[in-house]
């Protein structure tokens, strides 16, 4: 049992996490950098603690800062929401070595999905359908040319601890291997100080589809139906829906019966996510495990009326899993992720005062955010800004819903991509639901041509 929950995050998802710990009766614990001070997740805990400067290397991604603040406020248990310390199986070990509750699965299988190489083979020994590859890592470029000719070009070569489209390449002509194969080392290397790299099939024009899983750490686990993924840029998700246009109940219930086969398999624990591709002949492949809570998860929220995050905090304390036959996924759900960006100068970041923010509103609306008429967006981090999630009794409600409300949503003082949200709905692929992970960048070629 735990009673005081430190929330090692920022923006919108440390807010989240607050109000599912007060919905539950728990005290809850921001901690913050000097950037943030002005921040709600702050304002809004029972209390706060500042564990450093701007930089998320002297504070949210110090370990000795965080534990340092659980220490000083008697919090007993420590939830890390999605990105910085989410997926850092070290940082949960120290966790457990303070006699604080991590709020996740077990730091061995944060390891075990977060190697990419290890991944793939517990998966196969699951019984999950993989995309044909290495075996684990690729020992050099010789060798990737070697397998790249075995599989049949595309290929991708992908960094073993990579994540976000870090490390990886396409490579479509044996001659560009070699090339490919020490410019995702080098990335890798920088990115993760792990320039191992795997190789496999490409994928042509794939849906990134993804399952939602609960586990109970004991092989008990159920799954919250799938989302829709495919709507991204350079590996960066952009519009999330749930359920997907694509997958038809037998299909969706093969995944599902699947992710929770393979999720069980590793006893796992807490919210995750088993990420798919789905090629254009119906087959599915497994991709990645993500060990944490996703940005998207309110769209499964909206059509399961589950709360992910309070059930994080509920596997934690113990709490049986609900069933599997009472999971009903009903209606539609849209996400946008709303960023402090310039879609139209190539998606450049644009900090700032935020001068006007009028929330949207009415029926199957919500917006999940930190941010206020006022505040100032600082430069320091990730720049999502605010989650549009709507909520329909079909799809066709829903993208009327997500029009009006994305047009309703004033912001002035920054740049944000709620006029390229507008763009994408108002396509003829997307409001068919005819998309794949590559569109929107080849959209964006042709509107550049043009």
């Amino acid at each position: 049992m735990f009673k005081k929950v430190l929330v090692a995050n920022r923006g919108e998802i440390a807010l989240r996490v607050i109000r599912a710990c007060k919905d539950l009766g728990l005290q809850s614990v921001a901690v913050f950098s000097t950037a943030d001070r002005d921040s709600l997740h702050v304002r809004f805990a029972d209390e706060s603690v500042c564990i450093g400067p701007a930089a998320a290397s002297q504070s949210y991604l110090s370990p000795k800062a965080i534990i340092s603040a659980a220490e000083i406020t008697g919090a007993d248990a420590i939830h890390p929401g999605y990105g910085f310390m989410a997926e850092n199986s070290d940082f949960a070990r120290i966790c457990m070595a303070h006699e604080i509750v991590w709020i996740g699965p077990d730091p061995n299988v944060i390891d075990m999905m977060g190697n990419k190489s290890e991944a793939k083979r517990t998966m196969i020994a699951a019984g999950c359908p993989v995309i044909p590859g290495s075996d684990g890592p690729v020992a050099n470029a010789a060798e990737a040319r070697v397998l790249a000719e075995k599989f049949g070009l595309p290929v991708m070569i992908k960094a073993v601890a990579g994540g976000g489209g870090r490390g990886m390449r396409l490579v479509q002509e044996l001659s560009g291997v070699e090339t490919a194969f020490e410019m995702a080392s080098a990335e890798a290397e920088a990115a993760f100080s792990n320039g191992d790299l795997y190789l496999e099939k490409a994928i042509v024009n794939p849906r990134h589809i993804e399952i939602q899983v609960l586990g109970d750490g004991r092989g008990g686990c159920i799954h919250l139906g799938e989302r829709d993924c495919s709507m991204q840029r350079r590996h960066q998700k952009l519009i999330e829906e749930s359920p997907s246009p694509a997958v038809e109940p037998k299909l969706r219930e093969l995944m599902g019966k699947t992710a929770v086969q393979a999720a069980g398999a590793i006893n796992y624990s807490g919210a995750g996510t088993m990420e798919f591709l789905l090629d254009p002949n119906g087959s599915f492949y497994f991709m990645e495990m993500n060990t944490r809570i996703q940005v998207e998860h309110p769209v499964t929220e909206m059509v399961t009326g589950v709360d992910l995050v309070k059930w994080q905090l509920l596997v934690a304390l113990g709490k049986e899993l609900p069933r599997q036959k009472d999971i009903q996924v009903r209606g539609h759900a849209i996400e946008c992720r709303v960023n402090a960006e310039d879609a139209s100068r190539g998606f450049l970041p644009s900090p700032g005062n935020v001068a006007v923010w009028n929330l949207p509103g009415g029926p199957g609306v919500r917006v999940d955010t930190h941010v206020y008429q006022g505040y100032s967006i600082p430069p320091f981090y990730d720049s999502l800004i605010a989650k549009l999630i709507v909520y329909g009794a079909d799809r066709e409600e829903a993208l009327a819903r997500c029009r009006r409300a994305l047009s309703e949503f004033v912001v002035e003082g920054i740049h944000t991509t709620i006029p390229f949200h507008l763009e994408m709905l108002a396509t003829e692929a997307f409001k068919t639901g005819k998309v794949h992970t590559k569109w929107v960048e080849q959209y964006m070629e042709q509107q550049a041509k043009a």
